[in-house]
C-alpha cells in the first residue's frame, strides 16, 4: 500500500482533489492583501500573517474559521493523502489551508494569475499567469496539416465550446485504428464529448495508410516519423489555442493504442500519461521501450479480443512482419518496472481495473480488463480520470 500521510488543509467544499503539485521556493516580496499572497511561491516569509509552508504562502488551521478569509467558501478539512515531495517532507504533520481544483475556473476566487495545477490552485512559477496566444480555432472540428521532413501530415482538432481563451486546456491525441480515420475514431471513442463535457481540446491525427509506425508493425514503409508527426502536432495546436504543455495526453484504440504507447517510450518529455485500448507493448528486442522518465499509463483490454489475444504471443502484422505481444499481463508488468512500481498492484475493482500505486515520481499503471470483451475502446471516463491527474514535472 503507498503510505498515507494525514493533512489538514483547507479546501474549497464540494470540489475533489489532486496532488499537490511542487512548486519552486523563492522569495516573492511582501503582496498586499492575504487573497493575493495566498499560495504564492516563497523560501522565507509571507505578508499578512501567513507562513511559508510546502513552498506556498498559506496558513496553518484547524477548524473551518481559520481559512474563511483566504477564499470564499473554503472549510478546513482532512486530506487522506500527499505526495511524498522534498518541498514538503519538513511538514508532513502540518496542517495548512490550500484549495483543490478540477479546473481553471475554480480557482477564479483568487484573482487572474492563478490557475488549476495538479489539483490545485497555484500561481506558476514564474508568478505570473502564461499569456494565452489568440485563439484562431473555430469551436468544433478544425482541419489543419502539419508538415514533417518532406511529408504532410493532416489532422483533426476540437475546440470546446466552453473555450474562453483566457487560460490553458488540456490537450489529448486520439490516436485511430488500423486502416480507420480521425471521423471514426472521434464517433467511436467517446473522446469529443467528453472534451466537451469536461473542457479540453482533443485531436485526431491521420495515420499514413491508415497506419502506426510503431517498431516494425505497422505501416508498410519502415520511414514514417508518426513520434515526429506527434510531437510537430502538439506544437501546432500550441501555437493556434491556449494549451497547457503540462497536460498533454495519447490515447487509441488497436494500432492507435499501440501508437500511445510508443509515445510513452519515446516522447515522455510531451506526453505527461497515456491510455491505450487493445493493444500491448512488443518485445523488447521488437520495441524498445525506455521512458526518459516514469509515464502514467491506464490500459484497456478485453479478454476475447481477437486480434490482438489478451494472453499475448507471436503474430505477424498487417504489414507482413512478425512481432510477438506481451499480452495484458505483461504489458501490465513491464509497465511496472519501467515506472519502478512497488509492492502488489491492487485486486481488480467493480470496473475490471488493477492498479500499481506505488510508484516513481508519483506514477500510476492500471489495466482494465473486460472479461469476455472483443477489441474495445474502454472508457474515456475512468481513462480521463487517471490521465487529468498526472502533469508533466
Amino acid at each position: 500500500m503507498r503510505s498515507r500521510v494525514v493533512v489538514t488543509a483547507c479546501l474549497i467544499a464540494g470540489v475533489t482533489g489532486g496532488a499537490l503539485l511542487g512548486s519552486a521556493c523563492r522569495d516573492i516580496g511582501p503582496q498586499t492583501g492575504s487573497e493575493t499572497n495566498f499560495l504564492r511561491s516563497c523560501d522565507a516569509s509571507c505578508a499578512d500573517g501567513l507562513a511559508c509552508i510546502c513552498g506556498v504562502c498559506t496558513r496553518a488551521c484547524s477548524v473551518a474559521g481559520e481559512c474563511a478569509a483566504l477564499a470564499s467558501g473554503a472549510a478546513c478539512v482532512a486530506v487522506a493523502e500527499r505526495p511524498g515531495e522534498a518541498a514538503c517532507a519538513a511538514a508532513e504533520s502540518a496542517a495548512f489551508c490550500d484549495l483543490t481544483c478540477s479546473g481553471d475556473a475554480d480557482c477564479e476566487a483568487l484573482g487572474a494569475p492563478f490557475r488549476c495545477q495538479g489539483g490545485f490552485c497555484r500561481v506558476p512559477d514564474d508568478g505570473e499567469a502564461t499569456a494565452c496566444p489568440v485563439t484562431t480555432l473555430a469551436p468544433g472540428d478544425n482541419d489543419r496539416t502539419v508538415t514533417v521532413g518532406d511529408t504532410t501530415r493532416s489532422y483533426v482538432v476540437r475546440l470546446p465550446a466552453n473555450h474562453t481563451g483566457a487560460s490553458p486546456m488540456p490537450l489529448v491525441l486520439d490516436f485511430h485504428t488500423l486502416g480507420g480515420t480521425p471521423a471514426e475514431e472521434a464517433e467511436a471513442s467517446g473522446y469529443r464529448e467528453l472534451a466537451e463535457a469536461e473542457g479540453f481540446l482533443v485531436a485526431w491525427p491521420q495515420g499514413i495508410d491508415g497506419a502506426w509506425n510503431i517498431g516494425p508493425c505497422c505501416t508498410t514503409s519502415r520511414d514514417v516519423d508518426d513520434v515526429g508527426f506527434a510531437r510537430a502536432l502538439v506544437q501546432e495546436v500550441q501555437k493556434e489555442a491556449c494549451v497547457d504543455v503540462k497536460r498533454v495526453y495519447a490515447v487509441g484504440v488497436a494500432n492507435g493504442g499501440g501508437m500511445a504507447y510508443h509515445l510513452a517510450c519515446n516522447a515522455a518529455d510531451v506526453f505527461a500519461a497515456v491510455a491505450p485500448s487493445a493493444f500491448d507493448l512488443l518485445a523488447a528486442s521488437e520495441q524498445p521501450c525506455q521512458p526518459s522518465r516514469p509515464v502514467t499509463e491506464i490500459s484497456f483490454r478485453g479478454t476475447a479480443d481477437l486480434l490482438v489475444p489478451y494472453e499475448g504471443g507471436a503474430q505477424q502484422a498487417p504489414n507482413g512482419a512478425n512481432i510477438t505481444f506481451l499480452g495484458a499481463a505483461g504489458t501490465f508488468e513491464r509497465w511496472a518496472e519501467l515506472n519502478r512500481c512497488t509492492g502488489s498492484p491492487s485486486a481488480a475493482d467493480s470496473d475490471g481495473c488493477s492498479t500499481y500505486s506505488i510508484c516513481a515520481n508519483g506514477a500510476e499503471v492500471t489495466l482494465c480488463t473486460a472479461e469476455g470483451g472483443g477489441m474495445t475502446w474502454g472508457s474515456p471516463e475512468i481513462g480521463w480520470a487517471t490521465l487529468k491527474r498526472h502533469s508533466l514535472p
